[in-house]
């Protein structure tokens, strides 16, 4: 056996947190750049739209290839697709890092539209991560403790926002964007070598796997008629879909919102401050595990979110807005981790690339949907209905203020209203609300540790029998 077969980890519990440690060093870094490479652009144009677009470009390209990268992630070992994942962001990131370095030397002038094309690469690339990531946690962990896994992956999404924005404006004050960029970087480095180190399991087939089984396309629609002849997944599909659309919403304006009355360096103690919620809220996760009943965690929690967005709506006040942004994200992993464990548990392993893909697709369409919203809604309408002399000026005015940055905060008003609109129709529904009663569990009890052969140290290909069609 060589050395490198010696220090491969095989046991599930091992590989499952040297995987979740590479990705939360992976987001750290990508959570640098995103804030540093965002808050310039806003800074430079002052626009909500220039400012969204360049989230609209990472999102649109995963919602296309969602359903493709599931049905490959179905065929191929889901550690390499981690792998192509990991090694195509970085790629995308060494352009970023070029644009800068170009600029910075006067070689041309870099505007916001030139980050559009890489971070596009990177969200191509992206597409393969998520859904090989969480459909490998469903092989590596215990079906009773997968709302727990699913909350540590929340609670790396919070430790990024935490300390991301600190970390991004402290080296952008040192070493500037170039700077930022290089650390992201060695960022990805790190999360390559880690995944370099484990092996998963692989799959038992199912019937409801094998029946889509050949070419490309039927692989795909496989994963949509899975979801398709089961009402209560369906509904919850649609439920999340308009769920993601507010968070994405929300995510966008809470830029312009803050920086409408403060400056940036205030902006970044804000997003860190939110971010302890969505750690407090990962921590809380992985400790509880949820209810017994999965659904009422989420929509327990979503209600809750909801009545935050009015917090945020009555004062342009820093402690405020940081408390509510705090509660918010404190909400989110809480309803991430139910939900994902939801439909990892009614998923056969075999399906679950290609079924949780196809519904990431749509739930995908949100953040490119709510980004292209942002820009017209903030600018074109709500804004202007709250500045002095604005068509709501003298009603909601009067409560809220007028003046610069009040219209998005009356915007959270209403998605507020929305969220709360959402549950209540998600509830009424009982194909959703017994979900979990009524479709039977599709999980071993027990994972599998994954095999090692020397197959398993050959380059980063397809499997045997696994060629596209």
């Amino acid at each position: 056996m060589s050395l490198l077969q010696r220090m491969t980890i095989t046991n599930p519990q091992r590989v499952f947190w040297m995987t979740w440690l590479g990705q939360l060093i992976s987001l750290l870094g990508s959570g640098l750049t995103s804030f540093a490479v965002g808050v310039q652009i806003f800074r430079d144009t002052q626009s909500t739209t220039q400012f969204a677009l360049l989230t609209f470009f990472y999102f649109a390209p995963m919602v296309v290839l969602a359903p493709i990268a599931g049905a490959y992630i179905d065929r191929w070992d889901r550690r390499r697709a981690m792998l192509l994942a990991d090694l195509g962001s970085g790629v995308s990131t060494m352009f970023i890092f070029a644009l800068v370095l170009a600029g910075n030397h006067g070689l041309m002038e870099v505007r916001p539209w030139h980050f559009y094309l890489p971070v596009g690469l990177a969200a191509c690339f992206g597409a393969f991560r998520w859904p090989a990531f969480y459909a490998t946690v469903a092989l590596v962990v215990p079906k009773e403790h997968l709302s727990r896994a699913n909350a540590m992956g929340d609670i790396a999404h919070g430790a990024g926002q935490i300390l991301s924005p600190i970390i991004a404006g402290a080296l952008v004050a040192r070493v500037g964007l170039q700077g930022v960029v290089l650390a992201d970087l060695s960022s990805f480095v790190f999360a390559v070598g880690t995944l370099l180190l484990v092996r998963f399991p692989r799959p038992t087939a199912s019937k409801e796997g094998q029946v889509g089984k050949g070419s490309l396309p039927q692989e795909i629609r496989q994963g949509w008629a899975f979801i398709r002849a089961r009402p209560g997944l369906f509904g919850l599909l649609c439920y999340s879909l308009l769920t993601n659309f507010i968070l994405a919403l929300v995510s966008v304006l809470i830029t312009p919102l803050v920086l409408s009355f403060t400056d940036i360096p205030t902006l970044g103690v804000i997003l860190s401050i939110a971010g302890t919620g969505a750690l407090a809220g990962g921590v809380m996760m992985g400790v509880w595990g949820g209810p017994k009943r999965l659904i009422l965690g989420m929509f327990g929690f979503q209600i809750l979110s909801g009545l935050v967005l009015f917090l945020a709506a009555p004062l342009p006040s820093v402690p405020i807005v940081a408390t509510a942004a705090t509660l918010y994200l404190f909400c989110t992993p809480p309803m991430s981790a139910c939900s994902a464990a939801i439909w990892q548990r009614k998923i056969p392993p075999d399906l679950q690339g290609r079924t949780s893909s196809v519904k990431r697709m749509f739930v995908l369409c949100a953040p490119p949907l709510a980004s292209l919203a942002a820009g017209p809604l903030a600018d074109h309408m709500f804004e202007p209905w709250m500045a002095p002399g604005g068509l709501l000026a003298s009603s909601f005015g009067v409560v809220f203020g007028v003046g610069k940055g009040r219209g998005i905060a009356l915007l959270f008003l209403f998605l507020g209203i929305v969220v709360l609109i959402n549950v209540l129709m998600a509830w009424l529904n009982p194909r959703v609300r017994n979900v979990e009663a009524e479709l039977p569990d599709a999980l071993p009890e027990v994972p599998t540790p994954a095999s090692l052969s020397d197959s398993d140290v050959a380059p980063l290909t397809p499997s045997p029998g696994a060629t596209p069609s």
